[in-house]
């Protein structure tokens, strides 16, 4: 269920705003009703999140730069220190960048080299200075003509990819138009100083590496100066949420707080400077939603909070769609041995890392283990454990079980189905019940009698010599029902109005309750290939395994293994997604839910 709120009215003096601004925050009970300002229309708040952004930028920097297993960081957290490491960083990347080029430049250059071997370029300009040309060409292999080498005193150095290097050694400067080729130019440095420079360079990015690495352990200070600026942002935000009044002397601002700390508020708010009045929410007021659900209600909000929060004024489907979604993540899952291991999984996570996790790993586990256990309930409806079946066991409690419990996939197939007309009926009367609750009961009754049409048409269908279809039993009950159908199904308006309005919910009503009821099959489909493949897994193991006494169980233990970790993976992903897709396409449709609600975030530190 949605939490009541109250809604917080304040007046203070523009004088005194600041600091009652801190007040509320050390308050810490009130969500803040911010206004439609833009982040431009404030520079100072842009800067704040110009300044997180790149703190989080920086923190994902250096956390790659963690060593996998490198031990706890101990570093105290400095909101001043963690402030400045952005920019440190941005001058090790400028730096890193600088001899990254640098190094490109080298390693092409000692590609050009390599084929020529190492020389001296001083050697090239004494034979210049002495009148000699040192030609560098490269040719193809069917090009190179070996009276260059009477002619020109050409010298192959290399052939390679049907390429030929060679050099000339002439005084004739134009030798390139005589062999009409272009001369090779290379760089003006050794091959060995190149090496040299290209090792300097490595070891120069390795030092900016290091420094970057160093500054991982830093990471407590960028996450303090995170907080630090998302705090001055929430303020700022809340700070120009306000409107001016009396020529800007008196600031309002209005924020919602949840009933039970009414008093609370009250008592804190009597001494500070401000003006405050309480009062309850109008039906136009865009109330911010906080849950307030049973211990087991909770466990689904996180999948409530996927899709999107109710309105105020709306009921919240959470405690009504969650016994649905366990059952049908259980019938999608469908073996007793999977949804075991998701329990135990469950059990040892909260043993193993009990200091570790916080309330919402908690509730996630928590939810695990629920849903395990909704599998392993399910899964007895079948007998499957772990692609085997449990029913071939000649136990008398066994066969006890199956004589009670046991569905073949033809009973499976209807169960589907029946579970998916009672969640959409169920989803009927939810409509109806917001409906009363937002508009009134009398807008309500055009639902209602739709549900109690399609449950007579269900139970004349079912037990026919008890009600028979369209017999006098049956046409007392959905004549009435029709009626309000056709004629009171929008009740403000005039009865020609809604006839025409009545015909066309009508038809919508056949043609999407019947694609709605057929998505159900999905919990019949997905319990039978996951119980399929884990025994197609099974028979591979066991038809895959060698002869020998030793090896035997090695391989078929293995492969048991590695293809039912394959698809408990797949199936628990399918069980997961296919009950939300049921949830928020069908049962949530057929509710009428609007959504569209804010999440209660108090202001505060």
């Amino acid at each position: 269920m949605v939490a009541k709120m109250k809604k917080i009215t304040f007046l203070a003096y523009h004088k005194d705003y600041d600091l009652f601004l801190h007040d509320l925050r050390e308050l810490g009970l009130i969500h803040v009703a911010e206004t439609q300002k833009t982040v431009e229309s404030n520079e100072q708040l842009h800067e704040f999140l110009t300044r997180t952004k790149q703190l989080s930028e920086a923190k994902k920097i250096l956390t790659k730069q963690m060593e996998k297993k490198s031990e706890k960081i101990t570093n105290e957290a400095d909101i001043d220190l963690g402030k400045d490491i952005p920019d440190q960083i941005e001058k090790i990347e400028n730096e890193k960048a600088l001899l990254n080029q640098q190094l490109q430049v080298s390693l092409k250059e000692r590609e050009a080299l390599l084929p020529w071997g190492n020389f001296e370029p001083n050697d090239i300009h004494r034979l210049k200075e002495a009148g000699y040309e040192l030609g560098f060409f490269i040719v193809p292999d069917n090009q190179y003509n070996p009276e260059w080498e009477r002619l020109h005193d050409a010298i192959v150095v290399r052939k390679e990819t049907s390429k030929t290097y060679f050099v000339t050694v002439t005084r004739n400067p134009n030798i390139a138009d005589e062999l009409n080729h272009e001369a090779v130019k290379l760089p003006e440095i050794s091959l060995s100083a190149l090496n040299e420079l290209i090792e300097s360079l490595r070891e120069k990015i390795n030092v900016q590496n290091n420094k970057l690495k160093l500054l991982a352990a830093d990471i407590p200070s960028v996450n303090a100066a995170i907080k630090d600026f998302e705090q001055q942002i929430t303020f700022t935000k809340v700070r120009q949420s306000s409107t001016a009044l009396a020529d800007d002397k008196v600031l309002l601002l209005q924020g919602w707080a949840l009933l039970e700390d009414e008093e609370k508020i009250s008592n804190y708010l009597q001494s500070k400077a401000a003006y405050f009045h309480i009062s309850d929410p109008l039906p136009e007021d865009d109330v911010p939603i906080k849950f307030k659900n049973n211990k087991f209600a909770r466990l689904f909000e996180p999948i409530a909070e996927m899709y999107m929060l109710p309105k105020y004024n709306e009921i919240d489907l959470t405690p009504y769609f969650a016994p649905f979604y366990m059952i049908f993540f259980g019938l999608s899952l469908g073996d007793i041995g999977y949804g075991l291991f998701l329990l135990l999984v469950g059990a040892v996570a909260k043993i193993l890392l009990k200091a570790k996790l916080n309330s919402t790993a908690r509730a996630v586990i928590s939810l695990v283990q629920v849903l395990g256990a909704s599998t392993m309930v399910c899964g007895l409806l079948t007998g499957g454990f772990f692609g085997f079946s449990l029913y071939d066991i000649d136990v008398p409690f066994i066969q006890a079980i199956k004589n009670k419990v046991f569905f073949n996939n033809n009973q499976m197939f209807t169960l589907s189905l029946a579970l998916g007309v009672i969640q959409i009926l169920f989803g009927m009367g939810m409509k109806a019940a917001n409906r009363a609750k937002q508009h009134g009961f009398k807008y309500a009754l055009s639902t209602i009698a739709w549900i109690i049409f399609l449950v007579s048409i269900c139970i004349a269908a079912l037990l026919p010599k008890a009600m028979p279809m369209f017999g006098t039993l049956h046409l007392i009950i959905a004549i009435p029902a029709l009626i309000l159908i056709f004629f009171y199904n929008a009740p403000d308006k005039n009865p020609f109005m809604n006839f025409g309005l009545g015909l066309w919910e009508t038809y919508g009503t056949a043609t999407g309750l019947l694609g709605d009821v057929l998505s159900y099959v999905r919990l019949f489909a997905l319990g039978l290939s996951g119980g399929i493949l884990a025994s197609v897994f099974n028979s591979l193991a066991d038809g895959m395994s060698p002869d020998s006494a030793i090896g035997k169980p090695i391989v078929y233990i293995l492969i048991f293994l590695i293809g039912h970790a394959i698809n408990i993976f797949m199936n628990v992903l399918g069980a997961i997604v296919h009950p939300i897709r049921l949830t928020f396409v069908e049962f949530y449709k057929n509710s009428e839910f609007e959504g569209g609600g804010k999440k209660f975030n108090p202001f505060r530190k």
